[in-house]
């Protein structure tokens, strides 16, 4: 029988947080902004459309938290 290792919700999340994170930063936003949008409900893909569109980082964050 083999064992797997359950991963825990905690876990998961952090996976999650540190994907979207990845993605914030790659379209733009720095490391402590894209953490903060990362850990929030704000949309992924609206948070990317603003910087595309020519929204600064730091007014972006402001509309979306």
């Amino acid at each position: 029988m083999t064992q797997t290792k359950q991963r825990t919700r905690p876990d998961v999340l952090e996976e999650v947080v540190s994907w979207r994170r990845e993605q914030l930063e790659r379209s733009g936003y720095e490391t402590e902004i894209a953490d903060q949008i990362a850990r929030s409900e704000a949309d992924l893909h609206q948070a990317i459309k603003l910087l595309q569109q020519g929204c600064p980082a730091e007014t972006a964050a402001q509309i979306l938290l």
